[in-house]
């Protein structure tokens, strides 16, 4: 007679623990990482920044600069925030985040990406943002909030979205536009694609657009790439132009450019 007792019990144990162990590595999902998203979103309006949970070696950076919550930054007190999007990166267990305050005190937009270590999606990392405001690169906050306003970020059908190679590949071309004389012409634009550049307009996006000339790559890239909405956020240093701490968004439709934001400071 066989007998079904494993001769490896500790094996067995082992293999009976692996479904629950996948389950714990897969705990990043899109719904947990919006729903962080939002929770900041909702911080940010109070001014309680400080009552998110964050994890041992959480980081703040604002403008590419290491900071503090505890002492001066953008979120220390409440805005009054008129417009709010946010995707979500499951690969990097990370979102992005834009927030519009053009009707409080000081004006600002804002550009978050929020990070989340050991596929804990409940549990903040990092906090790096670009803070524009009044002064900063074609500034306008009730300008873009008009643009902004107005576009459809949809998701895009599963059997049409572009994938994260794609994304990533298009988000790194256009940072290399201002050193590659090549790379402007290898984006497939959409011929009504919009790009706006602080508050400046501009359709389609494909036009007006540099074809090398500076010596310097825009480097310390960070990315947001969501496969769902079709777009990929770069936080960066704009080192073309004399370093300024700066994010390009961009949202791919049918595999051509749709839209194109930038927020420089």
């Amino acid at each position: 007679m066989l007998s079904c007792t494993s001769p490896f019990p500790l094996l067995t144990s082992a293999l009976l623990l692996l479904p629950m162990a996948t389950s714990t590595l897969a705990a990043c999902t899109r719904s947990d990482l919006l729903a962080a998203a939002s929770q900041f979103v909702t911080a940010v309006s109070a001014g309680n920044i400080t009552s998110l949970p964050v994890s041992s070696n959480f980081t703040y950076q604002e403008n590419n600069k290491p900071a503090s919550l505890s002492g001066t930054h953008v979120f220390a007190r409440p805005l009054k925030i008129d417009l709010s999007r946010s995707t979500a990166d499951t690969a990097s267990c990370a979102s992005y985040t834009v927030i519009i305050s053009a009707s409080g005190s000081t004006p600002y937009v804002l550009a978050t990406q929020l990070r989340h270590a050991g596929g804990d999606a409940s549990v903040l990392s990092q906090i790096d943002t670009i803070a524009a405001t009044t002064g900063s690169l074609f500034f306008n906050a009730t300008k873009t909030l008009g643009y902004l306003r107005n576009e459809s970020w949809a998701e895009i059908p599963e059997a049409q979205r572009p994938g994260r190679d794609l994304l990533k590949k298009v988000g790194d071309a256009y940072l290399d536009m201002w050193t590659d004389r090549t790379a402007a012409d290898s984006i497939p634009w959409g011929t009504d694609c919009e790009r706006v550049e602080g508050s400046q307009y501009t359709r389609p996006c494909g036009a007006q657009l540099p074809h090398g000339g500076s010596q310097q790559n825009n480097g310390n890239r960070r990315y947001v790439i969501d496969e769902v909405v079709g777009s990929v956020d770069v936080l960066c240093s704009f080192d073309a132009l004399w370093s300024l701490p700066d994010s390009h968004e961009i949202r791919v439709e049918e595999g051509k450019v749709k839209y194109v934001h930038t927020v420089t400071v």
